[in-house]
């Protein structure tokens, strides 16, 4: 989302992965709109098509950031990456908690923590990296069964109390807000890991596809069977709340997946119908931004913030992403770069 270093030069860019993130955020647009419209009611294939997004674009989101750091730290081994990385997380982090003041369930300020844990991983061994990607769903459950995971949160207004609070934004940002780092950091380490493939084969790009599919599947397929046991229910739950291992798994499937495919569908290089969207992709922090302070100010300008249906938030994502592609089209045709990735190079260098 926020990094994208994956090439030197615009013919050696891989645009499958801004691809990916323009349907990263297209999936995150659809996924805040339903929950700010508090859409818990509609036709069956609307709400089904909004609850199977939960989760899954944030994750291959940070996914990507985790590719970008890695192809990043891959180009430039000096002391300047490490330095650069802490400056823009520095900007997230402030960026975000501005923004949790109109938003509540901002990612930004996850990233520039995920950011700073990821510098001390990024250059061990993948083996390494593996290691600590699988164990912290792990460290989770336990975690689950020694802090109360329900403390500060209102499940009816999705209210957290405390978070202003030390021990609040704490155990907020560790464990049990929304994309805690225990353990979505296990997002961005598996990003290190792609970014160590070799993403422009196609080899690689139906494997990781295929390896995506299976695991999404599986993901599905466990949790349907396990959750049959009450006690288990929560547990196994896809749901990203609380963020157990079968969403990790789905979450970490469906990522492979949609990287996976979107550099497959653009191995041969730009395909031209699709490059609005791959445009789109590169200002994703932009649009994260503007989703919340113009989209969703929109929708509360029109009265549209509550009991709003499930159809009702697909077709107002769906207008905001064409109004986005259209923007950034007109966009880039003056700038090189969308108004907040400006203002962070700008500030960060």
């Amino acid at each position: 989302m926020l990094v994208t270093a994956e090439a030197k030069t615009p013919s050696e860019r891989l645009h499958g992965l801004d691809f990916a993130r323009f349907l990263a955020f297209a999936g995150m647009v659809f996924v805040n709109f339903h929950v700010v419209t508090g859409s818990g009611s509609g036709r069956l294939w609307a709400t089904g098509f909004l609850t199977s997004l939960e989760g899954k674009a944030a994750a291959t989101f940070v996914v990507l950031a985790g590719v970008g750091l890695g192809l990043g730290a891959q180009r430039d081994a000096s002391r300047k990456f490490s330095i650069l990385t802490l400056q823009r997380a520095l900007f997230l982090f402030v960026i975000g908690l501005i923004n949790s003041l109109i938003f509540p369930a901002d990612i930004l300020h996850y990233y520039a923590v995920y950011f700073v844990v990821g510098l001390l991983f990024i250059r061990r061994s993948t083996r390494t990296i593996l290691i600590v990607a699988l164990v912290l769903p792990l460290v989770f459950i336990a975690l689950l069964f020694l802090i109360d995971y329900e403390a500060g949160w209102n499940w009816e207004t999705f209210d957290y109390a405390g978070f202003w609070t030390p021990s609040g934004f704490v155990r907020n940002l560790l464990f049990n807000g929304w994309h805690p780092l225990v353990p979505w950091m296990s997002f961005l380490l598996m990003g290190f890991v792609l970014a160590r493939l070799k993403l422009g084969e196609a080899t690689i790009q139906k494997k990781l596809t295929l390896c995506g599919a299976l695991a999404l599947g599986a993901a599905y397929a466990l949790s349907f069977v396990l959750s049959s046991d009450p006690e288990l229910a929560e547990l196994v739950s896809v749901s990203p709340i609380p963020p157990g291992p079968l969403y990790m798994l789905a979450g970490a499937g469906a990522a492979a997946l949609s990287i996976g495919f979107c550099l497959w569908v653009f191995r041969g290089g730009v395909v031209s119908w699709l490059e609005p969207f791959t445009r789109t992709g590169k200002q994703a922090l932009s649009l994260y931004i503007l989703h919340i302070l113009i989209g969703m100010g929109v929708l509360e300008g029109l009265g549209m913030l509550d009991g709003q249906s499930a159809e009702t938030a697909i077709i107002a994502a769906s207008l905001f992403i064409i109004v986005s592609v259209i923007y950034v089209m007109v966009w880039s045709r003056f700038f090189k770069a969308g108004p907040f990735e400006w203002l962070m190079r700008r500030v960060t260098g």
